[in-house]
């Protein structure tokens, strides 16, 4: 059932490898072509025209008449026994598939192919070709060969679904898309290892797969098969039955990684701009588009490509090409697994930048972005640069990245906020992990928003609101050091040299400055551009700096003294630190050691002045002194301290004659204050 090297291309064996009609009214030796027109090799002429688009088929009326039901019905509902022609523009697989069921009736051998069976079973079933006009009619045997050979073949089941595409809806109508889909998705999942059928792996640059040249391909049973040896083979399918085949192999429980590696590569090969615009997804995807889009086997007038995406814009794409280019994004937005890792985060920025440019369904462009923003710590800044297709807007589309981030936020809430069903001590060890991944990620973030604001400050149209927003989304705690958001700041103040003073202090309070590193205060405290207060604040803060470090440097010092056998060579240690920190910490301790000779400076001179003012001081009480001493002063000071020693005499004698008495104190005191 699996041997397909004994499969053949051009023909399969299913009775004998021919399909022939037992019984026949007309002896023919087959059908000859001339011009446009089939004549059936026969001394009777023909009474009967069949017009199939632009072909015409002289025929006779019984052989028709009497496998065809369809045939019946035009002639005899004609109520016209004499009708000689009949026009089938509508019946699918066109004049080849008529001539095919013609020969059958005729009963001339038809060779059964993975190529003209879809077609030819259509218009069986078009032409009402069943059993009860005779056994072994057209659609059983077209049935039994679709059943029984071509499911069993992981080429053929390939082949007529890529043949199906222009058959709707007949193909669909009669189950042959959702057989074929399934074969191929049941096959795909199977554990290819033993089973003898053919693959493409990475072929050779053509146009469309040569089925013939598959056997030098098959792996043997020894060999590995890689876990994307079907990735070739489907993409080959149009995005419709793509679709379908990727919904069925989600049934049958694939992992969700191959999943999304075959869309990937689905998207290299029929939007080769999502390789062009940089990197690329696939090795040969984009080089083997064209030519997989000009020609395939089942015929098919697509032509994939996005050109466009550089030098052109969405007016420039014909409107065609747009419609179809749309429908292949809405659909590969529609069947990406849901799990977060499944396809890159590139590539999803990358098609959403298409869906923008191509005007896709707005659900399905919120539902793109939701994913981008599960995975949004994974971008770089060169996916970030989605161009803005409004005019008389910014060059970039900033509004988008900012939708990003507040996607990105809400599910790093709804992660940390989401209830979890373990032990308090797994779960205690759970959160702290959450945590730190949740942290790390956030802080990526922060540097990839801050390189962002960088590169697109320089645009004049970006507004100073817009701006802010976006540096504000984030919280405080995903940055450790502002150095890439000064950064931006000062491109934003050098692209808009007009701002005011307040938009200018306004800008800059985005900024943390007890963030910057100590190359970004020097750098702040020399930029003109920069508010006069908010210098000062650089300042302040790297004054608060130099004294942290001297602190932590006298600690250190205090300590290494303490565990100084712990620690092996302070040059080791050096040695194992890179030079640029060894050289900031050289300066700064330099300035360290001046600042530190600066101080003792001025108190030493504090000193010698708190002397010479001490010894002023002396100088003048003495000189005060001498001015205030004389006889009559001497004596006045005697008297008062003779009567203080009285008047403590008669407070000891008791209350009564107190009183008498310090009243005649009381008038010699009042009378010696007048005179003095």
């Amino acid at each position: 059932m699996w041997d397909s090297e004994s499969e053949s291309v051009t023909g399969r064996d299913y009775g004998n490898g021919i399909l022939s009609s037992s019984k026949h009214g007309v002896k023919t030796d087959g059908f000859e072509q001339r011009d446009h027109s089939w004549y059936v090799a026969t001394d009777i002429p023909s009474d009967f025209l069949v017009q199939v688009g632009d072909v015409n088929f002289h025929l006779h009326k019984y052989p028709l008449l009497s496998r065809s039901g369809k045939m019946n019905r035009l002639i005899y509902e004609s109520r016209d026994l004499d009708l000689n022609k009949v026009a089938l523009d509508d019946l699918p697989g066109g004049p080849e598939a008529f001539e095919l069921a013609a020969k059958f009736c005729y009963g001339i051998a038809v060779d059964l192919t993975a190529a003209n069976i879809s077609g030819l079973r259509c218009a069986a079933e078009y032409l009402e070709m069943t059993e009860d006009l005779e056994e072994g009619n057209l659609i059983f045997k077209t049935e039994a060969f679709l059943s029984y050979v071509v499911l069993s073949s992981w080429r053929d089941s390939i082949l007529v679904l890529k043949s199906s595409e222009k058959l709707s809806p007949w193909a669909e109508n009669l189950q042959i898309v959702r057989r074929c889909s399934e074969s191929i998705a049941w096959k795909a999942c199977a554990n290819p290892k033993g089973i003898r059928w053919a693959y493409k792996g990475k072929p050779p640059k053509v146009s469309s797969p040569k089925w013939n040249e598959m056997k030098d391909s098959s792996p043997s049973r020894n060999s590995q098969v890689p876990p994307d040896w079907w990735f070739e083979d489907v993409s080959i399918l149009r995005i419709d039955h793509f679709v379908r085949v990727i919904t069925a192999i989600k049934v049958k429980g694939m992992r969700f990684e191959l999943i999304g590696a075959a869309i990937v590569h689905y998207a290299g090969k029929w939007l080769p701009g999502l390789i062009q615009n940089g990197g690329g997804f696939i090795d040969e995807a984009s080089n083997s588009s064209n030519s997989n889009s000009n020609s395939s086997s089942g015929g098919i007038s697509w032509k994939g490509g996005l050109h466009m995406i550089v030098a052109g814009t969405k007016d420039d794409t014909p409107t065609v090409q747009a419609k179809d280019q749309r429908m292949i994004i809405e659909s590969l937005i529609s069947i990406i697994p849901p799990q977060k890792d499944s396809v890159s985060c590139s590539f999803l920025l990358r098609l959403l930048r298409m869906a923008n440019m191509l005007k896709v369904a707005p659900a399905l462009v919120t539902e793109l972005e939701k994913r981008v923003g599960m995975q949004f710590e994974q971008a770089t800044l060169a996916d970030l640069l989605v161009p803005s297709y409004n005019k008389n807007e910014t060059l970039f589309d900033v509004d988008l990245v900012q939708r990003l981030l507040e996607h990105f936020l809400v599910q790093e809430q709804t992660e940390s906020s989401s209830p979890s069903r373990q032990t308090f001590s797994d779960k205690n060890m759970h959160d702290g992990t959450q945590r730190s991944a949740n942290t790390s990620s956030k802080m990526r973030v922060a540097r990839l928003v801050d390189s962002y604001l960088t590169e697109v400050s320089r645009d004049r149209n970006l507004s100073l609101t817009k701006f802010q927003v976006l540096a504000e989304a984030l919280p405080e705690s995903a940055r450790t050091c502002d150095d890439g958001l000064y950064r931006a700041i000062d491109s934003y103040l050098k692209a808009h040299p007009s701002l005011s003073e307040h938009e200018r202090k306004r800008l800059c309070r985005v900024m943390d400055c007890q963030k910057l590193s100590i190359d970004a205060c020097m750098h702040a405290a020399q930029n003109e551009r920069l508010p006069l207060r908010v210098v000062v604040q650089v300042l302040f803060s790297e004054q608060v700096k130099i004294s942290n470090s001297l602190a932590n440097n006298t600690l250190k010092e205090s300590s290494e003294a303490q565990y100084q056998p712990m620690i092996s060579n302070r040059k080791t240690l050096l040695e194992g630190t890179p030079l640029s920190f060894q050289e900031g910490w050289a300066t700064a301790k330099k300035d360290i050691n001046t600042l530190k000779f600066e101080l003792e400076t001025v108190k030493a001179k504090y000193l010698e002045l708190q002397n010479d003012m001490e010894n002023l001081q002396r100088k003048f009480d003495k000189m005060t002194n001498k001015k205030q001493t004389s006889a009559w002063t001497t004596g006045w000071k005697k008297l008062s301290k003779f009567t203080k020693m009285t008047n403590l005499e008669n407070n000891e004698i008791g209350s009564q004659v107190a009183a008498p008495e310090e009243q005649t104190r009381k008038t010699p005191g009042r009378w010696r204050n007048s005179i003095s």
